[in-house]
């Protein structure tokens, strides 16, 4: 298939064919991975999983844990 490379903003663009899309499991807003191999670009979809407290919260030890932090007195209508 051939295709063009349009302007967007800054920036260049290439539209993905909804074959290609479909056969990639890929839609609007989907995160990829971009990679140049010898001169050819390589898009990868990255496939996200979804974020767990008991798994974040694993990762929280003694050794990365910060104090508390005083900022300065409220401005305002602040309350606390």
């Amino acid at each position: 298939m051939v295709s063009r490379i349009l302007k967007w903003g800054n920036s260049l663009a290439i539209r993905i064919p909804k074959v290609f899309a479909d056969e990639m499991n890929v839609a609007e807003n989907t995160s990829i991975q971009m990679v140049l191999k010898e001169g050819a670009l390589q898009i990868t979809p990255i496939t996200e999983t979804g974020w767990d407290l008991v798994d974040l919260l694993a990762g929280v030890k003694a050794e990365n844990l910060h104090d508390e932090w005083e900022t300065d007195k409220p401005v305002g209508k602040e309350q606390w």
